[in-house]
């Protein structure tokens, strides 16, 4: 799927799927979709916003995307 055809669909309000979600963001963690391209993609979201079931999937994508620090030996 292209980047640009997710961002078409998100300007003119439709909801993507889990799988176009997952796909961005692993693609701009990646390198593969560059800063302009989730720029507009965001400005987007903007201004159309989120469906509940995207907003999730985004959060789960984020949340996924980057390392993981252990505090468990950190005392609560």
């Amino acid at each position: 799927m292209r980047t640009v055809d997710l961002i078409q669909r998100k300007r003119d309000g439709e909801e993507l799927t889990p799988e176009e979600i997952t796909s961005l963001v692993e693609g701009y963690a990646t390198g593969q979709v560059p800063d302009f391209q989730m720029s507009a993609f965001l400005m987007a979201v903007f201004f159309s916003g989120l469906s509940d079931r995207e907003l999730a999937t985004l959060t789960d994508c984020l949340l996924r995307s980057g390392s993981k620090v252990d505090l468990s030996s950190v005392p609560a």
